[in-house]
């Protein structure tokens, strides 16, 4: 059963507003705007002026006019006429008003907002379509990534196909990048490993190498060597709101295409089902779709270029990070920096390494006060750098840690060699101190 405080994998289940336009003038069409929805009229920005008193206004020139001429006398009219004009006057008032009124309830209806000429009564709006292969459009990024994004069949539990999941792929040599929970089983007991391209071509793929603590896994498909790699971007230069596309086969669905916003990034997160089976990511959120087989699939930014891997989601039930599977809008990616370093690695090796010191810190308190270490291995970097059992490290390298898995995240997007600078609690007094890497296999 998953820790109720931890994302599940979405492989656990094996699977310019216008405004209104001005009234025509007699004579002139009038701007178009939407029927569906009106803003209202801004007020004017300034009061119109004041009638110019004494002079002409600016730009007339002052006009001759005609003398003045008398006019002859009209003749008089009888006195009885007039009230006889009146009350003619009052009869075609009456008449004329009742029968504007019966013309109106004749074509209005009770419905308010309907007006009798229907569109030709009202002011629309027609623009341009977009291009449909418009550069930064999620179109032209599923375009471009699709070819280079595989669906993965691996067996599960002695069952072929049992599990399913995504990958896109690394090279022209055949290597594809996925999730290490799509392919452990299979890797574990020599279960068959099928790649599906695009246009439905299976290859059967073997793994190079692994690494549980990234999550992380490079394949070879030796008859792949045709396919088109992915382009690899950079997760360091997005933005919190900017678009980003998952692709992959969610649900067995292949080729599916979803997208979202980069909503968080450097998000601290661990999956798995215990401390030993844990992988620790500093994730790229998102709330594109990511579902149960979109794991080991590209996140890609609108320059059609990989940003990440799937490989989390938060879900519904128990706690925050468990319980039913299925997108609630909460997805995490590996960044690609991390990719690129452990995928190097396996290329070279056959094997991953990851960076230590020789501590090990409470992972189950987050009250932001930083990461209480509960054991100082013997010859290790931290007993060498002095820290002790009760020690609570609030920073490194300066950034803030607000807990122990936001130190193990800090620590792994690291390298084994690097020295690091700590700064720790002691009761009560702060102290700093210097650690080099070391490095383990995983």
């Amino acid at each position: 059963m998953n820790d109720p405080d931890q994302p599940s994998r979405p492989d656990d289940a094996h699977e310019t507003t216008q405004p209104i336009a001005p009234q025509a003038q007699p004579g002139q069409p009038g701007p178009q705007v939407s029927p569906s929805w009106l803003p209202p009229s801004p007020p004017p920005a300034i009061p119109p002026p004041a009638p110019w008193a004494g002079f002409p206004p600016p730009g007339t020139q002052p006009m001759p006019v005609e003398p003045a001429h008398r006019a002859p006398a009209r003749p008089r009219v009888s006195g009885w006429v007039w009230p006889l004009v009146a009350s003619v006057a009052l009869v075609v008032g009456v008449i004329g008003g009742v029968a504007g009124s019966v013309a109106y309830d004749e074509l209005r209806t009770d419905t308010p907002g309907t007006t009798p000429g229907g569109l030709a009564d009202v002011d629309t709006v027609s623009l341009p379509p977009l291009s449909d292969d418009a550069a930064g459009s999620v179109a032209k990024v599923a375009q471009e990534v699709l070819p280079s994004t595989v669906q993965i069949s691996a067996a599960l539990d002695g069952q072929d196909g049992g599990a399913t999941g995504s990958g896109f792929v690394l090279d022209r040599q055949g290597h594809i990048v996925t999730n290490n929970h799509v392919v452990e089983s299979a890797a574990e007991d020599d279960g068959l490993i099928e790649v599906v391209d695009q246009d439905g071509n299976r290859y059967e793929a073997t793994v190079v190498g692994r690494s549980p603590v990234y999550d992380l896994a490079v394949l070879y498909a030796e008859d792949a060597t045709g396919l088109k790699p992915a382009s690899l971007g950079s997760s360091k230069r997005l933005r919190v709101g900017e678009g980003v596309v998952a692709i992959g086969s969610p649900l067995g669905l292949s080729s599916t295409v979803t997208s979202g916003i980069v909503s968080s990034l450097n998000r601290p997160v661990t999956t798995g089902e215990s401390d030993d089976q844990s992988s620790y990511i500093n994730a790229v959120q998102t709330d594109a779709a990511i579902n149960p087989g979109n794991s080991g699939g590209p996140l890609v930014d609108l320059r059609g270029q990989v940003v990440g891997v799937n490989s989390a989601i938060a879900t519904t039930g128990g706690g925050t990070f468990s319980g039913e599977a299925g997108n609630i809008g909460v997805g995490f990616a590996i960044p690609v920096e991390q990719v690129i370093v452990t995928a190097d690695q396996i290329l070279k090796t056959g094997e991953s390494s990851y960076p230590v010191i020789g501590a090990q810190v409470q992972t189950g308190v987050r009250d932001g006060t930083g990461a209480e270490i509960s054991k100082v291995l013997g010859d290790s970097p931290a007993e060498d750098a002095g820290l002790e059992k009760g020690d609570v490290i609030i920073a490194v390298e300066g950034e803030r840690v607000t807990d122990g898995i936001a130190l193990i995240v800090s620590i792994r997007t690291r390298q084994p060699g690097q020295t690091i600078e700590f700064t720790y609690l002691r009761d009560g007094d702060e102290r700093t101190t210097d650690i080099t890497l070391d490095g383990e296999t995983g």
